[in-house]
């Protein structure tokens, strides 16, 4: 129960301090929202909306308002004009299952392919299979998701035209288009994390094959796939289950830049567009939405420790 408390306590914490740094480097961007807004007006024109928005606001007083609203569900308003304005819960509620499903496309390409090449390379470690795989791995980290992205929309979707470069199809309105629509940018995702998974796995998994418990396994007569699979996978996941959880900020910061490149309608193309759009209140909530489920991914990871560790689990329960 203390733990708990304390993981809770933790997390507004890092939330609070996360959303108050944020809202103080927006608040130092370069332009004027008011005249994004309302464009060509007159000196009380702009006065007059910039009181509305409380945008004349001292900045705590700001911060405070955004807060409060965001507490209680309220993520602010999309302006469009001296009277146009929209909810940006509504604008989040579209476009963050968008971002989700891509983002758990690209993680489970991630393992389905990481997994079994961090295994397989950790058998044979050494071997020339091994290296080949390891070789493979240290040239897909240096290529930057963005870079990739081009060349996989040029060949694939352009020269070939096997998948589409741009836009998007829901699940429900045809899932063998939303798949292909999707399969270029989750690749994009994956290819980077793939090699990154896998090496740490390969490392966990050779020094998890030296203990002495393996060897009792191997000498029982277990088969050698069972060995790998059931007694050396799960305690030499933890390290990967950590870096994953804090390599979701890298994933979120990729799926920016690759759905605006493949024209997708989720969180990173409305951040992308409410900068350039001198949405503030906007532009805090989204980072604000973001923070939270960073810090919401890495709580859940924190948890999944006990599940594949148990003395982690005794270990708490003591404290």
């Amino acid at each position: 129960m203390r733990v708990a408390l304390r993981r809770l306590i933790q997390l507004v914490v890092v939330l609070i301090f996360v959303s108050f740094f944020s809202f103080s480097l927006i608040s130092l961007v370069p332009g004027d929202p008011v005249v994004a807004i309302v464009g060509f007006a007159s000196p009380a024109q702009l006065a007059q909306v910039r009181h509305q928005i409380g945008l004349d606001d001292p900045f705590l007083v700001q911060y405070a308002h955004w807060l409060g609203g965001f507490v209680h569900g309220d993520l602010g308003q999309i302006y469009s004009g001296p009277t146009g304005r929209s909810p940006v819960s509504t604008v989040i509620a579209q476009s963050l299952p968008v971002t989700l499903e891509l983002m758990a496309y690209a993680m489970i390409l991630t393992l389905l392919i990481a997994l079994p090449l961090g295994v397989l390379s950790a058998y044979r470690s050494g071997s020339i299979t091994d290296k080949v795989i390891s070789m493979g791995a240290f040239g897909s980290i240096a290529m930057p998701d963005f870079a990739l992205a081009i060349i996989l929309s040029y060949w694939v979707g352009v020269k070939l035209r096997w998948l589409p470069t741009s836009g998007f199809t829901h699940f429900t309105d045809d899932p063998v288009k939303n798949i292909k629509s999707l399969t270029l940018p989750a690749v994009s995702l994956a290819v980077g994390q793939i090699a990154a998974y896998m090496r740490l796995l390969r490392s966990d998994m050779i020094a998890t094959l030296q203990e002495d418990y393996i060897l009792m396994a191997k000498s029982k007569g277990i088969p050698t796939r069972r060995i790998l699979w059931r007694h050396a996978l799960r305690p030499s996941s933890l390290t990967l289950l950590t870096v994953a959880g804090l390599n979701i900020g890298a994933l979120i910061g990729g799926t920016i830049v690759v759905e605006n490149l493949f024209q997708i309608p989720g969180m990173g193309k409305l951040l992308f567009f409410s900068i350039f759009g001198r949405q503030f209140v906007e532009l805090q909530s989204l980072v604000a939405v973001i923070a939270v489920g960073y810090v919401l991914v890495n709580v859940l990871v924190d948890v999944l420790y006990t599940v594949l560790d148990p003395r982690i689990r005794d270990a708490r329960a003591l404290a």
